[in-house]
């Protein structure tokens, strides 16, 4: 029995889920997702648990709970920053933290993404949402709501009352803004309207629109080392 068997017995998931393209999702990320997420993430599509708990989708309803949005990288950037001006300081290096979720008291969840190659392993961390606390659970983001939701965990800074309505999930409207997202390789930013031009003059049969295969964008990053 596996935890996603679990929490589907605790909270029913919804009909007609959004799936994601996964391989696009990484590609643009730049790191390999743990496979319970993407379980989780495949059978409840974007929303909230117990109106809540918020995990980021690749096709959230919005940018801030979008899992290639702009918050993961911004959140990232401002506890560094944070650590450095000895501003609640993590009990986790900042640069191994990605957010994964977030409530509505504005606690965010993340992921302690070591080992970096062994992403089937990385634990779930919250941080409290105006103060210096942290808390830190021993298994994964299934695990954790799991854990939560069955009343086995209390994180003490999720308030005492989360399950008193019952254990929900409610379906957010997943975004029409775009079926995927356009890859971003880590580590070389790139312009994909100039990437679409380089392949059409190289031969390679590329619509104005849509994903740009990870072959083109290989090719286009061997042509133009940084």
């Amino acid at each position: 029995m596996t935890a996603i068997d679990d929490l589907t017995r605790l909270c029913p998931p919804p009909a007609d889920v959004p799936q994601a393209d996964w391989p696009a999702v990484e590609t643009t990320l730049g790191m390999r997702l743990p496979h319970d997420y993407k379980q989780l993430a495949d059978t409840y599509g974007p929303g909230a648990f117990c109106d809540f708990i918020r995990i980021f989708h690749p096709r959230a309803a919005t940018a801030w709970v979008d899992l290639t949005g702009p918050t993961p990288p911004d959140l990232r950037r401002q506890l560094q920053q944070d650590q450095q001006r000895g501003i609640h300081p993590t009990p986790h290096d900042p640069r191994d933290l990605f957010a994964i979720g977030v409530t509505d008291n504005g606690n965010h969840l993340f992921w302690i993404t070591t080992p970096n190659s062994e992403p089937d392993v990385w634990r779930i961390t919250v941080n409290e949402a105006r103060g210096p606390g942290w808390y830190t659970f021993d298994g994964t983001l299934t695990q954790f709501l799991v854990s939560v939701m069955g009343n086995q965990t209390q994180v003490p800074l999720f308030p005492r009352g989360l399950l008193d309505d019952g254990i929900t999930f409610t379906p957010a409207t997943p975004t029409p803004r775009r079926a995927e997202p356009e890859p971003r390789p880590a580590g070389q930013s790139i312009d994909v309207q100039t990437v679409r031009a380089w392949a059409r003059d190289n031969g390679y049969n590329l619509p104005d629109r849509g994903r740009i295969p990870i072959e083109i964008i290989q090719a286009w990053k061997g042509a133009h080392p940084s």
